[in-house]
């Protein structure tokens, strides 16, 4: 990055998209050693604006090459005790969960008890790339805590983490999801009942369906609560529900008993038709842990780890296995056509 480049780089105020767009293009450069150390220069810098873009820079850089990591996340760390202001932090904290190290774990809960509430929301928001993956870690101590926190975008971000990003389960995270369904903000509510229903606890049922009837929060996120869940017992709440076709109607077939048999029946004829087409593809069925909705992987030498939802797939094949199977060999043989694939996204493994 040459001096007129940091120059414009650090005009971030009035143009945020253009900010960002030069940092990606500058960390993205040949190999990426160029751009870090300019970026570690930048790092060493009196001035908090140019510290800042520094952080920027080297997160982005060890976004974008996996072997500079490492280094990155270092030289963060190392500022992360000297640096005061929350402006170059919260950079820092953004850049660290790029270099997704767990070394930074305590840098970030040390910093998630910081005054500013912008810099708590960012280490709420990151914390989930460096974890421990520790089911009582400090990390989600931390998060656990912030679930607590005196902000509601801070609450609302914690509660996002440590219900849906985290793949953890221990009492002391449902206890704190459980208390995130009483919260003042309806988002924390919702993210708290959705967290409850990812690890599938029976008390995340009624609240799902109380959520259901009420017009407050966005309903989007309680509408996959309920197709997590995939209990009958929510079916009347959806029927009265107001359509939104796409959420509404897969979390109805994922609560009915007979429509979900239908569908895993009809992904497993998928799976024995493709075996019959191309036997060399591997077709499987899997579904996630916190997930109700079947995933199809499909390993092939042509594609490192191509991924289908089946129920997208089904309904793609009007509802019939076979043409099903066939559009998957279509698409590996690249004869299906043009236009997006909604139900096969990219580098999905489900």
């Amino acid at each position: 990055m040459t001096a007129a480049r940091v120059a414009q780089a650090s005009e971030v105020d009035h143009d945020e998209h253009a900010y960002w767009a030069l940092v990606w293009e500058t960390a993205q450069e040949e190999s990426g050693k160029t751009a870090l150390r300019c970026g570690l220069g930048l790092l060493r810098s009196a001035d908090v604006l140019e510290r800042k873009v520094g952080c920027d820079v080297v997160g982005n850089v060890a976004d974008a090459h996996e072997s500079l990591r490492s280094e990155a996340a270092t030289a963060l760390m190392a500022l992360a005790e000297v640096e005061t202001a929350a402006r170059v932090l919260s950079s820092l904290v953004c850049g660290l969960g790029r270099a997704q190290d767990p070394r930074a774990v305590p840098v970030l809960v040390r910093l998630s008890g910081h005054e500013d509430a912008d810099l708590r929301r960012q280490v709420a928001s990151e914390i989930t790339f460096v974890n421990s993956g520790l089911p009582d870690g400090p990390d989600v101590q931390a998060l656990i805590r912030l679930t607590q926190d005196q902000d509601p975008e801070v609450r609302n971000w914690a509660a996002f983490t440590l219900g849906f990003q985290l793949e953890q389960d221990t009492t002391a995270i449902r206890d704190a999801l459980w208390k995130c369904t009483t919260d003042e903000c309806g988002e924390v509510r919702e993210e708290g009942a959705r967290g409850l229903a990812r690890r599938h606890d029976p008390r995340a049922v009624p609240l799902i369906a109380r959520l259901l009837d009420s017009d407050d929060g966005s309903q989007v996120f309680t509408l996959d609560a309920a197709a997590i869940l995939g209990v009958p017992e929510l079916l009347p709440a959806l029927a009265a529900h107001e359509p939104d076709p796409p959420e509404t109607d897969r979390a109805i077939a994922a609560c009915d008993p007979v429509r979900r048999a239908r569908l895993e029946d009809d992904a497993w004829t998928v799976v024995v038709e493709l075996d019959r087409l191309r036997s060399d593809i591997g077709a499987a069925l899997s579904s996630p842990r916190y997930e109700s909705v079947h995933s199809m992987k499909l390993t092939h030498r042509e594609t490192a780890d191509a991924g289908y939802d089946a129920a997208s797939l089904l309904s793609r094949a009007v509802g019939d296995p076979v043409r099903a199977a066939e559009l998957v060999v279509a698409d590996l043989t690249g004869s299906a056509g043009s236009g997006p694939r909604t139900d096969r996204p990219s580098q999905s493994a489900g």
